[in-house]
Order: C-alpha cells, then sequence, then structure tokens
C-alpha cells in the first residue's frame, strides 16, 4: 500500500493556510477599534464598549443561507451570497434593537478554488462593512467526503448588544399601532428550495441576476431611527421583524402580545415580478405565496401612529422605500392578510 497523506485523502492544509493569509488584509477592512485580535489565532479577541452602556445585554444569531447556495453553484457567481449570510444573521438581532459588534463564518466544502473562496469570503466581508461589524474570525472546513466537488456550504454567527431598557421584543404594542414595510432587495435568502422546483435548471441559470440580489441589510437605517436625538422617534418603534422563513404568518406573528392580531393590506405596496412569476407559474396558492416568501416586504417596524410619515421619510433618506402596511387589532395573536 502506497503512502497516504492528508493531501491525497483530500485535504490541503498548506493551501489553506495560504487561503487565510490572502484573506487576512481583506478582513481587516472591516475591523473597528475594539477588535484586539482577528484572524489567524486559536480565537479572535474584542474589546467590549463598557463604557457606552449601562446595563449592556448581549444579543447572538447563528444562521445560515440555505439552497439559494445552489443557484450561485449552477451561476458559477458568488460574490453575493456572502452578503446574504452576513444580512440573516444582523438584520435577527436588529430585530431586538441590538448594534451589531462582531461576526463569525464558517465554509464548509469539498474542492472549490481559490478565486471562489475569495468571492465568498469578500461578499462576507461586504456584508459586515454595510453592517459596521467587524468579521474578526471563523473556519474553512474542507470535507470531502461530504460535499461534491464545487459545492459549499455557509453558516454565519454574530454577536451585537443593546442597552437592557432598549430591548425591543413587541410587549409594548397595542390596538391602533401602525405596520410599516420595508422594501426588500428580492428573494432575500428565503424560499429557495420551492423556487428551485418551480423553474428549470436552464430558467434559473438565465434568472440568476434576479435571484441572487443580496438580502438587504437593514442596520444602517434602524439604528439611525433607534439612535435618533428625537425622542419621539426613537421611542416609537415597539417591535421588529425580520420577513424571513415562515415569512409574513410566521415571523410577524413572533412579535405580537396574546390578545392582538396585526392585519396587512397586500395593495398597500407593489409586489415585485418575480414572486408574480413564481406563482403564475407553479399556481401557488397564496397564502403559500405569503407564508413563504417576503412578498417585496424584509422588514417590518410596528409603530404608535402620528410618527409613521417622519419615520418613513428618514428611511428614504437611505434610498429605502416604505409603506404604511397594516395596523394592529384586537384578536388572537394572528396575522391577517387582506
Amino acid at each position: 500500500m502506497k503512502a497516504i497523506t492528508y493531501k491525497k485523502a483530500g485535504v490541503d492544509i498548506l493551501k489553506a493556510s495560504l487561503f487565510k493569509e490572502k484573506i487576512s488584509a481583506l478582513l481587516k477592512k472591516s475591523y473597528s477599534q475594539l477588535v484586539l485580535k482577528g484572524i489567524g489565532g486559536f480565537g479572535s479577541l474584542f474589546r467590549f464598549p463598557k463604557d457606552k452602556y449601562k446595563e449592556p445585554v448581549l444579543v447572538s444569531s447563528s444562521d445560515g443561507v440555505g439552497t439559494k447556495i445552489k443557484i450561485a453553484v449552477l451561476a458559477n457567481k458568488h460574490d453575493t451570497v456572502g452578503i446574504d449570510l452576513v444580512a440573516m444573521n444582523v438584520n435577527d438581532i436588529l430585530c431586538l434593537g441590538a448594534k451589531p459588534l462582531f461576526f463569525l463564518d464558517y465554509i464548509a466544502y469539498n474542492k472549490l478554488s481559490q478565486q471562489t473562496l475569495f468571492e465568498i469570503v469578500k461578499g462576507i466581508n461586504e456584508g459586515c462593512l454595510q453592517a459596521e461589524c467587524s468579521l474578526i474570525g471563523g473556519e474553512t472546513a474542507q470535507m470531502p467526503d461530504v460535499y461534491k466537488e464545487g459545492e459549499y456550504d455557509l453558516a454565519g454567527f454574530c454577536v451585537g448588544v443593546v442597552e437592557k431598557n432598549r430591548i425591543i421584543n413587541g410587549s409594548k404594542i397595542e390596538v391602533g399601532d401602525l405596520v410599516i414595510g420595508l422594501e426588500s432587495n428580492g428573494l432575500h435568502s428565503n424560499g429557495f428550495s420551492l423556487v428551485r422546483k418551480v423553474f428549470s435548471q436552464k430558467e434559473l441559470r438565465r434568472m440568476s441576476g434576479e435571484l441572487l440580489k443580496p438580502t438587504r441589510i437593514y442596520v444602517r437605517p434602524i439604528l439611525d431611527l433607534l439612535e435618533s436625538r428625537d425622542y419621539e422617534i426613537k421611542n416609537t418603534i415597539k417591535g421588529i421583524a425580520h420577513i424571513t422563513g415562515g415569512a409574513f404568518y410566521e415571523k410577524v406573528k413572533r412579535i405580537l402580545p396574546d390578545n392582538l392580531n396585526i392585519r396587512i393590506n397586500k395593495g398597500r405596496w407593489n409586489i415585485p415580478k418575480i414572486f408574480k412569476l413564481i406563482q403564475n407559474k407553479a399556481d401557488i396558492d397564496e397564502r403559500e405565496m405569503y407564508w413563504t416568501f417576503n412578498m417585496g416586504i424584509g422588514m417590518i417596524l410596528v409603530v404608535a401612529p402620528g410618527i409613521e410619515e417622519v419615520i418613513i421619510k428618514k428611511l428614504q433618506g437611505f434610498n429605502l422605500k416604505a409603506w404604511v402596511i397594516g395596523e394592529v387589532i384586537r384578536g388572537k395573536k394572528e396575522i391577517e392578510i387582506i
């Protein structure tokens, strides 16, 4: 039997080490002054900004991109799924009012070119720059017997912070509050298992530009509201929901008190063509569409009435369209779409 090495078994440690050196300078672009040590050690060091908080609460999230990666592999376009990865995590902790501090990634694969890996990490770094979040470490795991050649998976983990008395959990929502919908950037990162059933491989490849639009990161516009010097603006947001898996019926429901419903009027915003195309091609029931997809609304805010136009105007300053799409009514913790 010939001598076997780890490289012959499918894992090239030297190549992985050289890759980490290559991306080191890129990742440092996202570092804040709080990063004491980033990529390269057994762990990363981050100095907590305790001087800025009276009662800081750490908020964490872990998530992936799902089967949207299949579209990236099919189209051989890998520079946006990293943005998706960051968005899925930072948008979630944002729902509690938290500011993202740092991010870690996990990339598992069989065989990928150095350029493909670099494009993935470049996207993750870009997402962190958009979220003003430091990408301080992660793992690239070569797993030859788990994934086919050219396939990979992504997972991410982020930590943020919120002042204890500023946590947003929906408990203050009451009858008469209004629902503001924030525009999505297409499909974001949910529903792709269904999308891949609806369209052929040829159609998916042809439509990849639309399908691979990165998930919108809402950190800057939302934190601008939550950290506003205007007391009325910063204290009027009672609930935030990130419209991902489960969409309106599942995610919006999470922030509701037990005795209230949210009624959403689907005629208040323009539904992007991609959703209508999916629905018509597969004859998908409307409720299923609103259960699976964001339908053009990537995040919702529940706010006290009277301040909605000011909030919408401030969001427009970030080139982000928003509409009043619903209201809070009495009920049994249900979502009504009319």
